[in-house]
């Protein structure tokens, strides 16, 4: 069994932003040397997650859309009454209630499964943020 961990810096520039990472997590599984397993990849953050979907610009602008509409910035939110880092961040939290903080993908015969269509997706919920990390961990055998 092999293991292999690395820490994906990002960079955000928006206050929520859709940020495509399949090309940077199939770069690190070229080096694993693993050919059957699994990747792990998980946001250690309370405001970014991780998400499979499709890589098209008008569904994400779609997905822009519906995030900000499901949870206004604006609500009458009790987290921003005294927020712990000054920011008024309760609708960012609320957000991401309905994401997930990691996704598995099965790796076969050398190959990372994922569908036709899905690429993998740091979504920030609560930025700019000039440091983010994205854990990327593959478990497998050669």
């Amino acid at each position: 069994m092999k293991i292999s961990h690395h820490e994906l810096p990002l960079a955000t520039e928006a206050p929520i932003q859709i940020l495509d990472v399949t090309q940077h997590v199939r770069d690190l599984f070229a080096d694993s040397g693993i050919r059957n397993g699994i990747v792990t990849l998980i946001s250690r953050h309370t405001t970014a997650y991780v998400n499979l979907n499709e890589q098209e610009p008008m569904l994400q602008q779609d997905m822009l859309t519906y995030l900000k509409r499901l949870v206004p910035r604006d609500g009458d939110y009790r987290h921003n009454e005294n927020p712990v880092d000054g920011r008024d961040n309760a609708h960012s939290h609320l957000m991401g209630l309905f994401m997930n903080a990691s996704e598995t993908i099965p790796i076969v015969e050398g190959e990372l499964r994922l569908g036709s269509w899905q690429s993998i997706f740091f979504i920030e919920l609560d930025g700019p943020r000039p440091e983010r990390r994205l854990s990327v961990h593959f478990m497998g055998t050669e």
